[in-house]
């Protein structure tokens, strides 16, 4: 638990605290962190705001109770609130254990994969939600959910015009690994998608004065029978249970537990991790002790492109806008738009396991991320090719002619010796850029098990009664290879889905 400046009962609503990745978290350690909070002077174990029938300075009395608890304020926890209190919900409160809103969504940086939408139509892009789907489950190798994954599909369009409404306006497409069409959305200005959809929300949230408890910890899951009636939480040192009529569990996912990690892919010990250090795993503790099943639990996906020094991952709109990998020799080594975990794979076979994320001007203008990249001294620069190469330590006419070759893909057609087929573009001469890249912990793909309701269920199929799921908590939908772009879409649909699916329920 994060110590904190003041505990002010009943506060506004606060404004979303710009952390970096850098300052909030240093590799796999990143517990470690957590005093980085102390200053932030935010709310405690408290209501927020007065939206609750019980809210307000008495909110935080023992033996309140919420139609729903939902615990977690990332992308799914208030997604989730916001749908929930729009049907008519209104007792309704968001539990935060860390001392900033947002979770990993703050940290999402290649957009929200969707089909069949608006924005794709006004631009001319041909999709089917069919498609979508089908590329999601051949990128997850044929083991993801496949009802799951076309509910996520078929709904994807509507959770962009959903978000538009709330003025998170997605409308700038770009090309992820994986996927042969342009369906990934990103804010008008090309920046990372987190940064534009974690205020939005939480202008959301404030605006329907739904509460939200910081620092306060979800500890247990209470049961009375087979039915999930509350929550055990901890704040200040004490505990105490809110009671729920419902439960929602939006805790993302383990990234930031070295422990947890280990226990079920010890090959990735020791590797650095791009989640926030509040990703920690207590939802799988939770659930799992609540008797729900927890399913592909081994699936940790790495992604490819992390800066190792500050744990901060470079985003895959940089390659699907025409960058490239080239390894220590100055070569490129493999299809940069394929699955992250094939293209993890061919880095760590590279010397030194790493690549240079390398691009141009062109690139570098067309990623706002980029910027901030650079601002954080992460990118090497020269005026031209040599001077990167020097920059870099490669042969300056190895590192040509790497460049040659894959600028003769898109001027003279030539097909690339490792296949890539989308996001090529031809370098431009003039400014030259890289960043150097390795694998890193990123995403847990298995947790609990859910239905099309966001049920939590047990291990023989039954939902929990009371007990419900979404976001990178659950388990099931990606497989065991997690496209880019579509954690953003699962964290909407499903949340935006919960939030309706309970309102409907306790009605």
């Amino acid at each position: 638990m994060a110590e904190r400046e003041n505990d002010t009962i009943g506060s506004t609503l606060q404004a979303p605290h710009r952390l970096t990745r850098r300052s909030f978290i240093a590799g796999v350690g990143a517990m470690g962190a957590l005093s980085v909070l102390g200053g932030l002077g935010l709310a405690g174990c408290s209501p927020q705001s007065e939206g609750a029938s019980n809210g307000g300075s008495e909110g935080a009395a023992e033996g309140e109770s919420y139609d729903v608890v939902i615990i977690g304020t990332g992308g799914a926890g208030m997604s989730a609130a916001i749908a929930a209190y729009d049907k008519g919900l209104t007792n309704v409160v968001l539990l935060e254990k860390m001392g900033v809103n947002g979770g990993n969504t703050n940290y999402s940086s290649s957009g929200m994969n969707a089909s069949e939408t608006k924005f794709q139509k006004e631009q001319g892009i041909e999709d089917s939600n069919d498609l979508f789907a089908k590329e999601t489950l051949d990128g997850g190798h044929n083991t993801g959910d496949e009802q799951l994954v076309k509910f996520m599909c078929d709904n994807s369009a509507g959770a962009i015009d959903w978000l538009d409404s709330l003025g998170i306006k997605l409308d700038n497409i770009t090309l992820t690994g994986g996927m042969s069409v342009k369906r990934c959305h990103r804010p008008t200005d090309g920046s990372a998608v987190g940064l534009t959809m974690v205020p939005g929300l939480l202008a959301a949230v404030e605006e329907r004065k739904i509460p939200v408890m910081m620092n306060c910890e979800a500890k247990e899951l209470i049961k009375d029978g087979d039915a999930v009636t509350g929550v055990k939480v901890k704040a200040d040192g004490k505990e105490k249970v809110l009671g729920a009529k419902a439960v929602i569990l939006a805790t993302g996912g383990l990234g930031a537990n070295p422990d947890m990690v280990v226990q079920y892919r010890p090959d990735l010990k020791g590797y650095v991790t791009t989640n926030q250090p509040g990703a920690t795993g207590d939802g799988y503790t939770m659930a799992e002790s609540a008797g729900a099943e927890l399913v592909q639990m081994d699936q940790i996906q790495i992604h490819p492109t992390v800066e190792q020094s500050s744990s901060t991952l470079i985003a895959e709109g940089v390659r699907g806008g025409g960058a490239i990998l080239v390894n220590s020799e100055g070569k490129r080594f493999f299809d940069e738009m394929s699955t992250r975990d094939k293209v993890s794979a061919a880095e760590l076979e590279q010397p030194g396991s790493f690549a240079w994320c390398t691009f141009d001007q062109q690139v570098y203008d067309a990623n706002k991320a980029i910027a901030k990249y650079d601002k954080a001294g992460l990118v090497q620069k020269g005026a031209n090719v040599a001077e990167l190469a020097a920059a870099i330590d490669v042969d300056p006419a190895t590192l040509q002619a790497t460049i040659d070759a894959y600028n003769a893909v898109t001027t003279d057609g030539a097909a690339d010796e490792f296949g890539r087929t989308e996001g090529c573009i031809a370098f431009a001469d003039g400014n030259m850029y890289a960043i150097k890249v390795a694998p890193g912990i990123h995403h847990e793909m298995g947790g609990v098990k859910i239905n099309e309701k966001n049920e939590a269920l047990d291990a023989s199929g039954n939902a929990i009664p009371g007990l419900y799921a979404a976001g990178e908590v659950t388990g099931g939908i990606h497989g065991n290879n997690r496209i880019g772009g579509n954690a953003v879409c699962d964290i909407t649909v499903f949340g935006k889905n919960v939030g309706e699916v309970v309102a409907a329920a306790l009605a």
